[in-house]
């Protein structure tokens, strides 16, 4: 992946991880909730099934409690009168009340008359659960619940079943019934089956949030960032526009001075030597004054090439300083326009970074360039400080300013210049300007210090 995919996909991975982490977080809090909820609905529906059937055995109980009081063990008849009021006792298609001696034998059964007189004490369910001794086992202990499976009259299928057995310990009869589960079971999965039913609608309704969230920031950091491609391809191309535009104006200007300058000194010093050899063929008498004018020729040149060295690349700033650099500057720009400059430095003593010397004096004589070509000033004053938070310049000139040139020269290649040197340094380039003069003042960060802070020395 390239920087820009790798930026969306940082911007757009979080978002999605959190809403993830999130709607994690919900779906199990509320799946253990609902869970809760459910088992709590649940045992209450058995709890209320075992008070039903507590209720129902105490009534079977009653029903007979006359006729067992009142009998002894042998009493058959007695025995077959509460057999007849078990039989007769019916509360349903799939209510009704067994009994069995402890033995395991089948006493009474009102829907399956084929186990009566027969022993089921080693009778199993599916899952090898032995149900008449455990029921007969209950009733020993003085009345319990058992579960197990069983066959529903209703449906002939067989069902989970929760029965309560009591003993007739006189008798030794195991007296019982119970209640099919399947309602309460079915409940359960129904309530399960809407928990999972919300489940799905929560996933549903965050992943129709999510979406278009992800997407819209997806969307929002594509465009930011192709604009921000957009504007900084265009930024580099003028900045390029103007490397190559100061490329051009600096090699025009140096083509005019040596065309100008040097050039036609150059061709004055080889007429006045072509003129002392005539002179010198011919015998004349003034050949060392036409000599010594083309001597003088030359040295205008040499002085000319080193003038054009200097603006190039000053050598004393290296070697001196830029104190020293700024007085040859100013001094020169003085001799050369007439303008009375003040320089008021103080000496750093090379505590300024070379990259920053060089800004420092570069927009100097950018400033001073322009005070020449628009300000039409008598008298420009160059101020050098140390202060706290770094190295600082201040020009000012009683000229009249640019605030009346068009927008487009006033602002012009050469301020551009002067602000993108203070910013590559991190500092800062003010320009204040009037029909009474123009104020610059340039600003370095204390960064651009090679050590600590120098003290002020006056230059």
């Amino acid at each position: 992946m390239n920087l820009r995919q790798k930026i969306l996909v940082l911007s757009v991975l979080p978002l999605v991880l959190a809403i993830l982490a999130i709607t994690a977080l919900v779906t199990s809090q509320s799946t253990q909730l609902a869970r809760a909820s459910i088992a709590t609905f649940e045992r209450n529906l058995l709890e209320a099934k075992e008070s039903e059937l507590l209720n129902l055995t105490n009534m079977a109980v009653s029903a007979i409690a006359d006729i067992y009081k009142a009998a002894d063990a042998d009493d058959e008849a007695a025995k077959s009168r509460v057999q007849a009021i078990l039989s007769a006792l019916d509360y349903g298609p799939d209510g009704y009340f067994f009994a069995y001696d402890y033995d395991g034998v089948n006493i009474v059964h009102p829907r399956q008359a084929f186990r009566q007189g027969q022993n089921w004490l080693h009778l199993t369910d599916p899952d090898g659960n032995r149900v008449i001794y455990e029921l007969i086992e209950r009733a020993k202990e003085g009345g319990g619940l058992h579960q197990y499976k069983w066959e529903k009259p209703s449906t002939g299928q067989v069902a989970d079943k929760l029965s309560f057995a009591v003993g007739l310990d006189k008798w030794r009869w195991m007296l019982g019934t119970g209640v099919y589960l399947d309602d309460v079971f079915a409940q359960t999965a129904a309530a399960e089956a809407d928990l999972r039913s919300h489940i799905d609608t929560t996933f549903i309704i965050v992943a129709a949030i999510t979406v278009p969230i992800v997407f819209a920031v997806f969307l929002t950091s594509f465009l930011i960032t192709l604009r921000e491609r957009r504007l900084a391809d265009s930024k580099l191309k003028e900045l390029a526009q103007r490397v190559v535009d100061t490329q051009e104006e600096e090699r025009a200007r140096i083509a005019r001075e040596l065309h100008d300058g040097i050039s036609q000194t150059m061709v004055a010093a080889r007429y006045m030597l072509d003129l002392a050899a005539t002179k010198v063929r011919t015998g004349a008498g003034d050949t060392a004054e036409v000599i010594e004018r083309g001597r003088q020729g030359l040295n205008t040149a040499i002085r000319e090439v080193r003038r054009i060295s200097h603006d190039l690349r000053p050598g004393m700033l290296d070697d001196l300083g830029l104190t020293a650099a700024l007085e040859a500057l100013t001094d020169s720009f003085a001799e050369r326009t007439g303008v009375t400059v003040e320089l008021k430095s103080v000496a750093f003593k090379n505590m300024i970074l070379p990259e920053a010397r060089t800004a420092l004096y570069r927009v100097a004589q950018e400033a001073l360039t322009n005070i020449e070509r628009h300000a039409n000033a008598t008298r420009v004053r160059v101020v050098i400080t140390s202060a706290g938070n770094g190295p600082q310049m201040l020009i000012e000139d009683n000229g009249q300013g640019f605030a009346h040139l068009p927008a487009k020269r006033s602002r012009g290649l050469g301020l551009r210049n002067m602000q993108e040197r203070m910013e590559h340094f991190g500092g800062s380039l003010e320009v204040r300007t009037s029909a009474s003069g123009t104020t610059l003042r340039a600003r370095l960060p204390k960064s651009t210090y090679v050590t600590s802070k120098p003290d002020p020395v006056p230059a």
